[in-house]
């Protein structure tokens, strides 16, 4: 699959990390090689292609995108975290539509931005000269603005390594604020997994005609946080969308062992989509893209009739609320 040089910096970078946070003890060390292998996966998921050489593809009008990182914020502020994306028009459809669900949610809160992956964020800059804050940016413009009550509200899919990083650098900036309230990541409670899993059946139902396996392609990460994954699949199975498979980029399941339980349904059509709040470089490239070792063309090989849905979650109304119900329970200090 493409893996680029600009990939790698981010790469080696995430390993520096990730050995700057390493202790003494086993439990520490255990640790500190979990977070630094789920740093080394989450960072390739948009930046394996930001490098301009290899860059011969429309992403979108970054101009049509709000940044949301300007000054002016009253005493309540909601700062949205999110790993971030190179890919405009992703980024406007799905990031963006969970800004804009929150920013209608809480009216006395002023909504802005900030990404966590700076070499997306620098990329963004030189390619289309659009800056977007990265966390310690946002979080200094808050102070700077003299924000009283700060929501920190992360699109994450899960509580993994970012999570909890993002938690860390919050917590330096605690007493600058009356108040710092950190809302959950995507899929927290049973109940989040239930509403997710509606969402995605409901999105996707049209196809789900007895002949066509419903395919959903995670990121997927060596640390404990994986199991989200396995979890997800064992309710859709549970619920009887025995036609619903979820593999992973980076992890387990794999791609071949959603193959293997093609195979045995003796499915003719294969619907793929990204199980991503974006749908950036491992949908367009990873999933759909026409290298020899994408999803899509593996599985055409397989046989099958391949549909591709580049469209990431946060462009669910579902998924959207969600978001809206952990800032609401973050804010509400439940």
């Amino acid at each position: 699959m493409k893996k680029r040089g600009f990939g790698l910096m981010l790469l080696s970078a995430a390993m520096v990390m990730g050995l700057s946070l390493s202790g003494c003890g086993k439990k520490e060390e255990t640790t500190t090689a979990a977070a630094a292998t789920e740093a080394k996966t989450e960072a390739k998921t948009e930046a394996t292609t930001a490098g301009e050489d290899e860059e011969n593809y429309n992403t979108g009008d970054a101009s049509l995108d709000k940044v949301r990182n300007e000054d002016g914020i009253g005493a309540n502020e909601l700062l949205v975290i999110s790993f971030g994306t190179s890919f405009n028009d992703s980024r406007r459809l799905t990031i963006g539509a969970i800004e804009e669900a929150l920013d209608k949610a809480f009216s006395d809160y002023d909504v802005r931005r900030g990404f966590t992956a700076d070499i997306v964020i620098n990329h963004v800059e030189k390619r289309d000269g659009i800056h977007i804050d990265n966390v310690d940016e946002a979080l200094k413009r808050a102070v700077n603005n003299k924000v009283k009550n700060l929501v920190v509200q992360p699109t994450h899919l899960m509580n993994g390594f970012e999570y909890n990083e993002l938690k860390d650098k919050v917590a330096q900036y605690a007493d600058a604020f009356d108040s710092v309230k950190i809302g959950q990541p995507l899929l927290t409670s049973d109940d989040d997994f239930k509403r997710v899993k509606n969402a995605i059946v409901d999105w996707t139902k049209e196809y789900d005609n007895g002949d066509t396996a419903i395919v959903f392609m995670g990121h997927g990460t060596e640390a404990a946080s994986n199991a989200v994954y396995a979890k997800m699949q064992e309710l859709l199975t549970a619920d009887g969308h025995k036609s619903y498979f979820i593999g992973t980029v980076e992890a387990t399941p794999s791609l071949d062992d959603v193959r293997k339980l093609l195979k045995e349904g003796g499915y003719k059509r294969v619907v793929l989509e990204p199980l991503m709040v974006v749908a950036g470089d491992h949908a367009n490239n990873d999933m759909a893209g026409d290298e020899e070792d994408s999803w899509k063309n593996v599985l055409t090989k397989d046989g099958y009739e391949v549909v591709t849905l580049l469209r990431g979650l946060g462009e669910n109304e579902t998924i959207c609320q969600i978001y809206v119900d952990h800032a609401k329970a973050a804010i509400e200090g439940k």
